[in-house]
């Protein structure tokens, strides 16, 4: 899990990079609470071959990255 709350970007999505990049998950939960990030990590993930799935909750988001 990346836990990117309260980071503003890029931050969010250089912490996904590094994980991606370091253990190739099939799945990998992310928390984030700036909807910019969930705009440019859900981006990154699907150049990447993952499909994203976003819930809300209150002011976090929760993203779901699933490989394709």
């Amino acid at each position: 899990m990346v836990d990117a709350r309260g980071l503003l970007c890029p931050m969010p999505v250089v912490m996904v990079q590094k994980e991606v990049k370091a253990n190739k998950p099939d799945v990998l939960e992310v928390l984030v609470d700036d909807p910019c990030a969930v705009e440019n990590v859900t981006r990154f993930a699907g150049s990447q071959g993952y499909k994203v799935t976003v819930t809300e909750d209150g002011a976090d988001f929760k993203l779901s990255l699933s490989k394709k």
